[in-house]
This record gives structure tokens, sequence and C-alpha cells, in this order.
């Protein structure tokens, strides 16, 4: 018997229009293992469909993105290729997604001399398989297909699966396979089409649609009993029914774009933007708040961390996203103590699913499950860089309860042992072992490699909660409220405790431990997490250049990025999950605070091997990728289970434009300026719309001589 195992995705080709996502073999087929197949929110809706030309499968010659929601497939199809070397017939398969829609058009392409009569096939099978089951590498028994006369259809009252074919005969086989039939000819230069059009109806968990505009509205703090539309209801407090559906496209960004002498940079804001656009999804609770979520296919939802992170990285391209993100969040707020789902007055949520046909599981989390110790202070992060960079006040004024109860939330319960610090422990035995960033059981280790116990003390969760007190506190006397003073002497405790626990030598270097165990003992390994501290404003300059150079240490810094742990560590191995490998955003946030805290070579270094790693993907940044360095392997390899497309991956791209023009907004105080840090390792002119500042669009870049300008401002905003 083969033993499940989660399947890899680094081999095959996503296209997505949340919160529906096809996954295909390089050549098109969908055979229905591993990940394959159409997946709509937590289901997948179609296993198997595979062509057939003649009866036989056609030969892949090439395959690609056109953008995130379209895939182009080249084949020939070897009975009509005739016995010559130029092939008689060509074969194109481009497939299109939308919230809910699969769309395909199959092209048969003559030469001058073919003449043929094929027969076209489609073969499609379902399994409705959840994803939980999928991930853990399992499938779901055959779902019953009828034939129709428009095409074949599938499922029930609850999940409905409507395949209609213009011109094809409908059947069913006796395997239960549903077949559809084309036949036409072919003869000189002529083209046959055939066409097949998906359509899911899911009344239980997806709602299609785009929302109602969001506006300037008070969200309703959530109380227990409240349904997701605000009117009373008899279900249990933690039965949210949190179910998620995909926002209109509606030309998001559609202005955004670069121009450089150097390519890189504009091919990968172009990829990104177009992945980050088919990533947002809004949930039921808050139906007009877009958010990102986190990644393709496993992680399709509503996640704290993740949404946040993605809409602080894409601030340069508008505050709006930031804003619904917050709104989005603030409507599933801790209110109360629960062990059981890790939730606490304040606290935002780590992750959000839908309860509908997802069999609970020994070790699967609450539908809605608080357990993350970074979230919160980073909500309260996005909302002072979103009032920094336009967000109106009115809308800042409205949030502002939600920020004093998150505010609240880090200083009553983030720190359970009173020594001034933020630790997490998971209360339930049935949670999260490790509640940052770096989530796995086995991510938070000495150097030694021995894991470390809890409860655990991040250092990177340090510098949030640093930063959102001082945040927080600058946003409460802006808007002349009380408690600002309050806010910042708890953050100088915090500052005080921090240097007091964290620093330890490493060959005559100090540098901030990973974490404190439970013990208050110092997890002594190098990591990436020190990296997110910088600009935190929790460091002093001394410090922040500690740091800086100890990053840039060849047993960190692979040349395409940032291992999460150093290679002399005994935990590390280039294809842990945190313990080794790059991941993309955990890059772009160090090259980001190396940028803002004036270390311009080393953030030169990391945009450099983004872009980099971005040219061998594609264009298209991973999740995660292999911790090599350039030294083994001259290009970038690839982690097998690595999300792509992913939300923070994406939103690198509005770290690396803020980087390299050393861009820096400020609206309240009527401040955008451009300062190229003047230290790249390719020194190249750049030009990038589609920026924003406040009400604003504007463009940006670097002319040839070096120097910085802005361009499409108006007089009521000054470039300084």
């Amino acid at each position: 018997m083969v033993e499940a195992r989660q399947p890899w995705l680094h081999d095959l080709i996503t296209v997505l229009s949340a919160p529906t996502v096809i996954l295909s073999e390089q050549g098109g087929q969908l055979r229905g293992c591993g990940a394959q197949g159409v997946l709509h929110a937590n289901t997948r809706v179609l296993s198997e469909a595979i062509l057939e030309i003649d009866g036989v499968e056609p030969t892949p010659v090439s395959s690609g993105l056109i953008s995130a929601q379209t895939a182009l497939f080249a084949a020939i199809p070897r009975p009509l290729a005739g016995v010559a070397a130029d092939p008689a017939v060509s074969l194109t398969r481009q497939r299109t997604v939308h919230p809910g829609v699969v769309e395909e058009v199959v092209r048969l392409v003559g030469g001058p001399v073919a003449r043929h009569s094929p027969q076209v096939t489609i073969r499609v099978t379902a399994d409705f398989a959840v994803l939980p089951d999928i991930k853990a590498g399992r499938t779901g028994p055959p779902v019953a297909i009828k034939a129709t006369s428009s095409g074949l259809e599938w499922g029930d009252d609850r999940l409905t699966v409507r395949l209609t074919a213009p011109g094809a005969i409908a059947s069913v086989e006796h395997t239960g396979a549903g077949l559809l039939s084309w036949r036409g000819l072919i003869d000189g230069r002529s083209e046959q089409e055939v066409r097949w059009l998906l359509t899911v109806r899911d009344s239980t968990a997806i709602v299609a649609g785009p929302p109602a505009a969001p506006g300037n509205i008070q969200i309703p703090r959530a109380r227990p009993g409240d349904s997701a539309d605000g009117s009373a209801s008899t279900l249990p407090r933690n039965d949210h029914r949190p179910d998620v559906h995909a926002n209109a496209r509606g030309g998001v960004w559609a202005r955004v774009s670069a121009e450089a002498a150097d390519p890189r940079l504009p091919r990968l804001l172009a990829r990104s933007i177009g992945d980050a656009a088919a990533l947002r999804m809004v949930t039921t609770r808050a139906p007009a708040e877009v958010f990102l979520a986190a990644g393709a296919p496993w992680y399709l939802t509503l996640f704290g961390r993740d949404s946040i992170w993605a809409a602080r990285l894409l601030l340069p391209f508008g505050w709006e996203l930031a804003r619904s993100t917050l709104r989005a969040l603030a409507a599933f707020q801790g209110r109360r103590v629960d062990p059981l789902t890790g939730e606490t007055p304040g606290k935002i949520p780590h992750e959000l699913r839908p309860t509908q046909r997802s069999a609970r599981r020994p070790g699967s989390l609450p539908p809605l499950y608080y357990g993350s110790i970074d979230a919160t202070p980073l909500w309260v992060c996005l909302l002072h860089d979103a009032w920094r960079w336009g967000m109106p006040a009115v809308d800042v004024r409205n949030l502002l309860p939600h920020m004093t109860d998150a505010l609240e939330c880090m200083r009553n319960y983030g720190d359970s042992d009173g020594d001034g610090l933020l630790e997490y422990r998971d209360e339930s035995g049935k949670g999260l072992a490790n509640q940052g960033w770096k989530d796995s059981s086995d991510a938070i280790r000495f150097a030694d490699g021995r894991i470390a116990s809890a409860p655990v003390t991040l250092c990177e969760v340090q510098g949030y909660a640093y930063q959102a007190a001082m945040s927080g506190a600058a946003l409460l006397d802006e808007l002349a409220e009380p408690g600002a003073e309050r806010w910042r002497a708890w953050a100088s405790e915090l500052a005080d405790a921090f240097r007091r626990s964290f620093w330890v030598t490493d060959a005559g270097a100090p540098y901030p431990a990973l974490a404190l165990d439970g013990c208050k003992r110092k997890v002594d390994s190098v990591t990436s997490n020190i990296g997110h501290l910088l600009g935190t404003g929790l460091l002093t300059p001394a410090e922040e250049g500690r740091i800086a150079d100890r990053l840039m240490t060849p047993d960190m810094n692979t040349g395409f990025g940032l291992r999460t742990m150093s290679a002399a560590s005994g935990g590390y191995s280039a294809l842990s999950y945190h313990c080794g490998s790059v991941w993309s955003h955990d890059t772009a946030i160090t090259m980001l605070g190396l940028a803002r805290t004036g270390h311009c070579a080393a953030a030169a270094s990391l945009s450099d091997g983004l872009l980099e790693a971005g040219a061998a993907f594609d264009w298209r940044l991973p999740e995660l990728f292999a911790g090599f360095a350039r030294s083994e392997m001259p290009w970038p390899s690839a982690y097998p289970a690595s999300c792509r497309p992913q939300a923070w991956a994406a939103a690198a791209c509005g770290a690396l434009v803020q980087a390299v023009l050393g861009l820096d907004v400020d609206v309240p105080a009527g401040v955008v300026r451009v300062a190229p840090p003047g230290s790249t390792s390719r020194p190249t002119a750049l030009h990038v719309d589609g920026l924003v500042a406040g009400q604003e669009t504007f463009g940006a870049g670097i002319n040839s001589d070096g120097n910085g300008y802005v361009a499409g401002l108006s007089l009521a905003m000054i470039p300084q």
C-alpha cells in the first residue's frame, strides 16, 4: 500500500481567480492525482479533464502563463502530424478562470496540405475532495456525473457543477467518467475550435459576485451570538460559518507598471501585481472588505499575519487594500477568553476556514483560530502605515477602538509571566505549537539543533510590539485622543527588557537570539527573524549595524535571498520549511528594513537576489525555495510543496519598489521622497507608475545619473 503524502506543487501550472484555482501538469492535462484539478474554495469540483485527439493524448511542446487567470498550452496531435518532420496539425489549449467559472478553448490548426476530420474528446471525473484531504494526499470517492442536452452535470442542491460544451455530444462511460466529443474538418490552413465552460454554484460556502462599495463605515463590534449579517443568531459563539468569496477584479492596480533598462523589476512587478489581484477575497461577515488570501492552493482564505503583511508591502500602490484588510480582520477580533481557539479580547485572528464539507479530524484547527502572537501587533502597524500613505483620518478614527483593544490584548494577554516581553504557548494542546510566522513544530531550535520548549518568546515579535505601541501612540496624538504616553512608556519598558534578555555572541559578533525558551534560555541560533527587527525602532543604530553585518555573511545570504536559519546551525537543512529555506517575503521585509536603516549595500544585495530568483521562477516568486547558495547551485531550486502564487511573496514587489527607489511617503506631513540608495549591484534608470499617496496617483523613478524624481503630483503634495 502506497503511503499518502502531501502533493508537490513545483511542477504544476496554476491559474486562479479566487476562490477558484486550477492546477495542471505542464502539458495542460488534469489527471486528478496529487493537487491537480479545479478547486473551488475548499473543494475539488473537477478532478480530471483529459484531452485526446482520435483517442491519443497530444504531445506537449510548450506552456506558460498569459496572466494569473489564463494559461496557454501548445501541443502536437501525433495521429494528425503525418510522417514528415513538419507536423501537419498543431494544437493550442487556452484556459481561463474567473470566480466560479472555468473556460477552455481548444484550437486545431492545419498546415497547407492538411486534410483531416479529427475527433476531439474531453474525459472528466470529479471527487469533491476537500482541501485537508487533498493536502494529505488523499482523494475522494467518484461523484456521479450525468449527461444533459448541453453537456455534463454533477453535484447536489448545495454544490452543483455544470459543464456546457457547444456542439459536443455528451455521454457517460461505463467507468462513470463524463465524455464530451466533437468531430470536425481541418482542410488546408483551416481551424477547428471547440470550447467548454464549467460553472460552480456553492450555496453553503461561497457567494460569487462583487462586494458592495466599502465607503466610510464603522464596523459593528462583534458580540457573542451575532450572525454574519448582524442579525441575532442561535448558533454557538464559535460557529461563525466563516465562508469567503471572491471580490470582482475591476481593473485593480491597472496603472501599476515599470520601465527600466534592467527588465527584471518590471517583469516581476507585472506578474506579482496580477497574482495579488487574483488572490483578492472577502468574507461573508464583512462582504465589502477585500483582503488577499494567503496562497494557492492550501491557504485560499483569510490569514491574519499573511493578509496584513501583503497589504503592508503593497501600500505603494494604494491604501485601500490596507483599509479593507484592517476592517475584515476587525470584524473577527477576539471578544472573550477561549483556550481551544486561542481567542482573547482584542486579539486578531490567525486563520479562517469554512465549516461545510470539512470533516473535523484529529489535529485540525477550529474554523476560526486565533493562535498567532504577531497578527495583533502587526494589525496596529498596518493601521499606522496606511495612515501615513494617505488613509483618511475618518477611517483611522473609526478603527481606533479596535486598535485600543489590540494594544490592550498585547499588554493584558501577551505577557503571561510579567517579564515585559510577549510570549506564546498553546494552552489547548490542540493548536499550533509555534505561533510566529515560522509556525512549523520544529522551527524554533537552538544552535545545536535542540527544539525550544514552551512558552516561547520570539525576537521579531518584540520588534512588532514595540512598533505597534509607538505607532498607536502616534495615532492617538494625531487624533487628539488620550493614552499615548502610556503606550510609549510600555514600549520603553519592552525595549529595556529586550536589550537585557536577547543579545548573544557568536565568534565575537553580537546578535539577537531567535527566542527565549520556557526557562528563559536564549535560543541562540542565527536566523532571518532578526532582520524583521530592522526599522521597528526597537534597536539603536549600532545594533541595527550588527544585525546587517551578521545577515550578510555567507551562512545566511545565499545570493538569492536570506536563509531562514544559518547554514552553520545544527538544525539547518536547505530543504527545511523554516530551518534553512529562503522565503520571498522574509527576504523582502529584511531588505526593506536594511534600506530604511541606511544599509544600502546589504539591501541591494538582497534585492538583486530576489530579482534573480524571480527570473528563475518565471517571475512568480514562490512562497519559499531551497536554501542552496549560488556557489552550490547557480540557480535557485524549488521547494516542492511551496505555494505559487502566494500573497506575501507576490507583495514582495512593493518592498522592492520602495527599497530600490528609496521611496518614503508621509501624507499627513506632506512628504513624498525618492532617495535612491546609490549602492546597487546593477545601476539602472527606472520609472514606476501607479504609485499612490493619499488621493493622488503618481510616478517616480531614477534617472540616468542616479538621481530620484517624482512626477504627476499636484501642488497639494509637494515632493520633499
